[in-house]
Order: structure tokens, then sequence, then C-alpha cells
């Protein structure tokens, strides 16, 4: 049996020879002997500088390489940032801000107002104030009823949105070029005039209470809401946006009139347009809608965040359901402010990490979720999780950055030690190709939201919030250039090494690693 293997083996050898002969001068006719030899563990692990060498030295010759690579390589976006539309900011005299970004040959517009306000800047006692306002904001001003109000927006073709967050507020609307001075009109009305009906109030509430519990259903909606109330325990970050069901049931007029006197005020007020839209036209329109608008003293966001900042406290909160067939977990450190010089790495940092989802798989345009990291690799390899990712968030001053997974239960373990051995990773080593690879996707993620008007128009009245100003694009691809390896590990170093951690988890955590083996794991031992 032994010599029959032997000789089998030994003819296979030959007929496998004699194929590779007859292949060799395919090879050279189509270019495939000159590719250098990549390792096996994947593209994105190539380290040898003379392969990279070799690969673009054969770019311009070989057909499977002329227009792409299987490295990365820096992206030069000089000539797209020159389509990139102005952005003009004006303030009026009440302190109100307006921004426009015209949109060559575009026929439709969106146009909103962002606040300096959200759940943040509310009390324990008012908690909710905020969101219940959203609610109420459609059901009619002292000139409109509710069926009026969507009828005009229906009338024009247009779409008319709201949404709150802990520290912004906003309101806004897409509709063709005629329109926009109309859908402005209706917006300052909502925000200005609402009618806060004492019946509309108590019909609300139990819409709100019936959302409440249907978002408590979702562990995915509710987890981050758990990950903030022990992260930033007895402080406003804590709160939820849709505040306890007590204060929802307890909610007045008073209230949510004395809310609007507290926080609507111009300086805090952000009227943000784009697409066909012009300038001096939406100035003039604002200083008639908005003129009256209280100034608060000058007052604002600021005053607020001072008298109760987001104190970080590490901390662990789980919420153990041994029937649930999913485990969710997050796992963060204390990120940085927006205005923090560090902010820009530590987005890198979020798209090194990357992500993998069973039911997506990589994401890789959006820039949210980097499918060649290593971290996706692993868990897509070893079918670790059901999705896992990380997350980057920023406040005044203070943030959140870690990572968020879905896992079964039996594989908790494993997964979190892969998640924690790149999240500490980050201060030891960095590839110069994933940190290539990230800038490239986070400047192609900014210019193809400016190709869109509605993420441009909110991209302007966030950054009006939360820089006082507005960010050229060409300023923010010189800071993202200026990142190097080094500067990852200084800011990884600074944020995640022998750093305490917040951790949330929700469902079956009998196999998820305790706080103290999961602080560990923030650095590693190295002698």
């Amino acid at each position: 049996k032994m010599v029959s293997a032997l000789r089998t083996t030994m003819a296979l050898r030959r007929t496998v020879g004699a194929l590779a002969a007859q292949l060799r001068p395919l090879e050279t006719t189509l270019g495939f002997s000159k590719l250098p030899q990549l390792p096996l563990l994947g593209l994105y692990r190539l380290s040898s500088s003379s392969a990279l060498t070799q690969v673009n030295q054969d770019k311009d010759n070989n057909p499977f390489l002329k227009y792409g690579s299987p490295s990365p390589v820096p992206q030069s976006f000089l000539p797209a940032l020159g389509y990139v539309p102005e952005v003009k900011v004006t303030t009026l005299d009440n302190g109100l801000r307006v921004a426009t970004s015209k949109t060559a040959n575009a026929d439709t517009a969106a146009v909103g107002v962002w606040i300096d306000a959200g759940s943040r800047f509310e009390t324990a006692e008012d908690n909710g104030c905020a969101h219940f306002l959203e609610h109420m904001a459609f059901k009619g001003t002292a000139k409109r009823t509710a069926r009026s109000l969507e009828k005009e927006i229906e009338n024009m073709g247009g779409h008319l949105n709201a949404y709150t967050s802990r520290e912004q507020t906003t309101y806004w609307a897409r509709t063709m070029k005629k329109d926009t001075g109309k859908a402005l009109d209706v917006i300052a009305d909502i925000l200005q005039n609402p009618k806060l009906d004492e019946s509309a109030i108590e019909r609300e509430k139990s819409v709100i209470l019936r959302e409440m519990e249907e978002v408590e259903k979702m562990p995915e909606e509710v987890l981050f809401d758990h990950l903030h109330a022990t992260a930033f325990q007895s402080t406003s970050l804590g709160r939820t946006i849709l505040g306890p069901a007590s204060n929802v049931r307890g909610m007045t007029k008073d209230m949510l009139s004395n809310y609007i006197k507290t926080h609507y005020t111009a300086p805090r007020f952000v009227v943000s347009a784009t697409g066909a839209v012009d300038h001096d036209e939406i100035v003039a329109l604002s200083e008639k809608l908005f003129g009256n608008l209280p100034t608060g003293g000058g007052d604002t966001s600021q005053k607020y965040v001072d008298e109760s900042p987001g104190h970080f406290t590490g901390s662990e909160v789980r919420f153990r359901d041994p029937d649930e067939k999913k485990l969710h977990f997050a796992i963060a450190v204390e990120g940085l402010p927006w205005t923090d010089a560090d902010s820009i790495p530590l987005m890198l940092m979020q798209i090194i990490l990357g992500g993998w989802s069973k039911s997506y798989g990589p994401d890789i345009a959006s820039g949210g979720i980097h499918g060649s990291s290593r971290l996706a690799a692993r868990v897509a390899e070893n079918d670790l999780a059901d999705s896992v990712g990380a997350f980057n968030t920023h406040y005044a001053d203070t943030g959140l950055f870690g990572m968020t997974a879905v896992c079964d239960p039996a594989n908790a373990q494993e997964l979190a030690w892969t998640m924690m051995y790149e999240f500490g990773g980050l201060a030891y080593e960095v590839e110069p190709l994933d940190l290539e690879r990230a800038k490239t996707a986070l400047k192609a993620g900014q210019l193809m939201g400016a190709d869109s008007i509605c993420p441009l128009a909110e991209d302007i009245g966030r950054q009006l919030i939360t820089y006082g100003r507005y960010m050229p694009r060409s300023e923010l691809f010189a800071r993202i250039d200026s990142v190097t390896t080094e500067t990852i590990k200084e800011v990884a170093n600074r944020v995640i090494y022998d750093q305490d951690i917040a951790v949330a988890a929700v469902g079956d955590t009998t196999l998820l690693p305790d706080y103290n083996w999961l602080r560990r794991r923030t650095f590693w031992l190295r002698y």
C-alpha cells in the first residue's frame, strides 16, 4: 500500500509540473510573473517594503494593477476639494448664526435649525423635556393646526423631521427650491409659537410611554443608555434622552414652556441651509423670522456644562437574562471632547479598529466600519460574533471611545479577549498601511457627505455648535494627513493605556469576563 501511494504521489507531481510548464508562457504574456509573492495572511498584512516597491513599479505596466493596488497608497483629494461648495456664515444682531452652502445646478434644498440644547441640559426633574417638545412640535402652533402643518408640507412635496440628542436638538426640512422660505417659516413657527395644548400633551404622554416600552424590548437600543448611565453616573450625561417614565407622566405645559424660555435663545440657534439656496435671501429671511428671539443674556450651553461637567467613572452594569439568545455588550474608556487636538487621531483609531457584521459584512465606504482590520478578520474567520464595531462619541467636555458587540453567550470570553487585544494594542503597534487606509476612508467619507445636501446641512450646523466655526475640508484634510503612527500610539497611551473602563451588558452574561479581567487588558505585559 505504501509503494502504491508513493507511485500515485510521484505521478501527481509530474502532472502538476507539466501543467506549470505549459502555463509559464501565459504568465509572462499576462504579466503574472512580475507579481511579488504575497504573504498568505492577507493583503492587508503586507509589510515587505521590497514587495511594495515591486507592486508600485509594475502598476503602470500591469493591467491588473493599473487602476488599483493591494496596498493602500496616499490619496490626494486636492482636485475634489475644488468642487466642495463654499460655506458662508453670518451672525445676526441677536447672536443667531446663519450658514449656507450653495450647490450649483441643484433644484432642491435642505434647511433647518440646529439648537445647542438637549437632554444633557435638563435637570433630574424635567429630564425628557427636549424629547417631549420634539413630539409636541408637530401638534400645532398659534396660527397652524396639526392638520394644516401636515398639509402645508405635503403640498410642497417636502419632508419635515426632527431629532433630539444629548447635546443638540434639530428641526429640518427638505423641499424644492421655490419652497425653501415656506419651510423655514414653518420651522420658525413650531419653535417659537408651539400651541402646547393640555389635551395634546396628555395624548402624547401615552405615545411616548409606548415608545419607551418598545425601545426597552430592543437590547441594541438601550445598551448605550446603560453605558452612559454607568460611565457618567450622577451627572446629566448619564440620563436618557426620553427621560424616566415618571417624568413623562408628570410633564406639564409649564415645564415645557420654561424649557423653551431657558434654552431656546438666539446665541444657541444655528440656521443651516444647503443646496439651491442664496445666502443673502436666507439671512434676510432669518432676520425676519427669528429677529425677536430672546438673547438669553448671550449665554451659551457652556454655562450648563461648567455647572454639571461629565465626570467619567470606571464601572459596569450587567442585566443578566439567561433566556436571551444573544449577548449585547459594550466596553468604553473616556473619550475626548470635540475641540480636543487629539479628536482627529481618535477618529482614525475608530476606523483602524474597524468592525464587521454577519448581516451586512464590512462597510468600508462609509468610514464607520473598517472591514479589512485585524479585529474584523479575526472575528469573521473564527465566527466569534454576529457583529462587532468601534464607536467614538464626542461631547462638549468629554466623550466615549470603545467597542460594542453582539454574540452567542458561549463566545463571550474569546470575543472579549480578541476585542481587548486589538483595543489595547493601539498603544504598542500600528501598521502604517492600516493608518493610510483609515486616512483615505475618513477623507472619502467627508467628501461623500458633502455631495448630499442633507448630511452637509447637518455637518455645518453641528460644527458651528461644537467648534464655534465651520472647519473647511482643506483644513480637516491637513489635520488628517499630519497624523502618524507615533501620533496614534501617543493618543492611545493617553486614552486607553491603563485607563478605567465602563462596561454595559444585556443578556446571558455568565461567560463574559469580569470587570477586573477587562480592565487589566487595557495594557500589555512586556519585559
